[in-house]
């Protein structure tokens, strides 16, 4: 940090070091190996000789800053350009503690004086602004867009520094210098970040109180999420599964999955201005002026008259966009339809990787359903009452249990259908096709947003299904079906307790040949007369 400053320093100010002491300036021409880097075109600035002394002499072991540099350090610092971002360690304090605090810190505000000198003859004088000359050799810098949901951090600044030196060497080659800069507001977390935050001012008031404010049901809510997390992380090292983390990355980056929108904008925001975040658009004009400060104060070396935010706020940017995606229709490298997503039905679109807080790398999964037609009960069970009356009022209708399977081509060895006795099914109707489909809620949900064919999708409404029925797993055992292509002519609903209701659609199909958990799973119910008892199959 200190060879930056003073780099930084001697780079940009055009100074005689004649003026300075000789030990001075034998310091200031070893830091540079031995000359001064060759200056472009550069305003020249009259700093305080005592001042640059004093910032020089903090980099040279063997000078020790005068007490009259610290005094002119303190006689000087009301000269600062007073800045919004400052971060000066005495603000809001005392007299008596900002005196105690000075004491160790007059070499850090002499070099933040100088700093703020310079950076506001910088911005008078327009000294990154770069404009069309033949004459000298052209050189560009870019950075990737920032995304502009909250202050720039550390990593921008680690990032930044490669393009600032780079820039400002190709300066010093005398070259023609453009470093423009911008703010990426396009895309999900925005959006979603406004959402939760409406979600919770609604559900928790406005400031919302929030449960896990109570200590004790703060430490219910983690040891939960902690027991979950390592439920999952159990069950991924049972699969082999060595690549993937247990944690979300919110909890990789909070320590805990407690994360409350509100929380996270106080760290940043006036707690009264916050309300006003519940509009998507607001995010867009509020942090963006304070990433250009904050800039502006690392002392970036970026030409602002070239500066800009993304999306459909900036007409110019959306026509250049818009420029893009005809130029590439036109050549036909881009073409219109559809195609199978991750899709959030709160926010209306496409939900891509980095747009979720959580499930990363999670991506759609293509599945086949088998439709095994429920025939009527034969064995007199109450529990089969609703199936009864659903399959009289259905009529015509034909209703199926619906497996997800990713090897159809087993289907022939179906011996049997498997649900999860304490899960919750549903039977929906299925427009396209005139049935019924008896599954998980969630996997309803998610046939309602596919295409059947061409543009006809599942259910006459995108995102709805109508649910006409609901059962346990347990008001469906022992149900006769009818599996297509299987050797048996009817083959029947039973238990098995390891199935996920958050995969396929709740409902397996058991291929004891091809599967050997199937084998195990159905064996357990031949050899085990209590468990066949448990759950009334025979």
């Amino acid at each position: 940090t200190t060879r930056l400053c003073l780099r930084r320093t001697t780079s940009f100010i055009d100074t005689n070091c004649s003026n300075l002491s000789d030990a001075t300036e034998e310091s200031h021409y070893k830091r540079e190996r031995g000359a001064l880097c060759p200056m472009a075109p550069l305003p020249k600035y009259d700093l305080a000789v005592d001042e640059l002394k004093h910032s020089l002499s903090w980099f040279n072991l063997s000078t020790t800053p005068s007490s009259s540099a610290s005094s002119s350090n303190k006689n000087n610092s009301n000269n600062k350009p007073k800045s919004s971002n400052d971060n000066n360690m005495t603000d809001n304090k005392p007299a008596a503690e900002s005196s105690t605090a000075n004491k160790g810190t007059a070499k850090r505000d002499a070099l933040r004086s100088n700093e703020h000198q310079v950076q506001a003859m910088w911005d008078e004088t327009g000294a990154f602004e770069s404009n069309p000359d033949p004459s000298r050799e052209s050189f560009m810098v870019t950075f990737p867009y920032p995304y502009s949901n909250g202050h720039l951090h550390i990593g921008h600044a680690f990032s930044l520094t490669k393009a600032v030196f780079r820039a400002q060497y190709e300066r010093h080659q005398g070259k023609n210098v453009l470093f423009p800069f911008a703010f990426h507001c396009t895309g999900m977390p925005i959006q979603a970040a406004a959402n939760k935050l409406k979600t919770e001012i609604s559900s928790f008031g406005c400031p919302p109180k929030f449960p896990e404010d109570d200590p004790e049901v703060r430490a219910k809510m983690e040891a939960e999420m902690k027991a979950a997390a390592e439920d999952k992380a159990k069950k991924q090292a049972a699969k082999g599964d060595k690549a993937k983390g247990g944690k979300t990355k919110l909890v990789q980056k909070t320590g805990t999955g407690i994360v409350r929108q509100w929380n996270i904008l106080k760290k940043m925001v006036p707690e009264d201005e916050i309300p006003a975040f519940q509009d998507a658009l607001h995010w867009l004009s509020y942090f963006p002026p304070i990433g250009v400060d904050h800039l502006k104060d690392f002392g970036a070396g970026i030409d602002w008259r070239r500066a800009f935010i993304t999306t459909f706020v900036n007409p110019y940017y959306d026509a250049f966009i818009r420029w893009q995606f005809e130029v590439l229709r036109e050549k036909n490298k881009v073409l219109f339809g559809k195609r199978n997503n991750v899709y959030s039905l709160v926010d209306g679109q496409v939900c891509a990787d980095h747009d979720r807080s959580e499930g990363e790398g999670v991506g759609p999964q293509e599945y086949v359903l088998i439709k095994l037609k429920v025939l009527p009960p034969d064995h007199g069970q109450a529990r089969h009452a609703k199936m009864e009356t659903l399959l009289k009022t259905a009529g015509d209708k034909p209703v199926y249990m619906v497996p997800a399977t990713l090897r159809p081509e087993t289907m022939y060895g179906q011996t049997n259908c498997f649900v999860l006795p304490e899960g919750e099914y549903g039977a929906y109707t299925i427009d396209a096709t005139n049935e019924i489909f008896v599954m998980s809620a969630r996997a309803a949900r998610g046939l309602s947003c596919q295409v059947l064919s061409g543009n006809d999708y599942f259910t006459k409404e995108f995102g709805k299904i109508e649910c006409l029925e609901t059962f346990t797993g347990d008001e469906l055992l022992g149900l006769p079906l009818k599996a297509p292509l299987a050797t048996y002519e009817k083959v029947y609903t039973l238990p098995l307790l390891t199935i996920s209701m958050s995969k396929g659609t709740g409902v397996v199909t058991s291929v004891p040949s091809d599967a050997p958990d199937d084998y195990v799973s159905l064996k357990a119910l031949q050899d085990k007369p209590d468990f066949r008892a448990k759950y009334d199959i025979t």
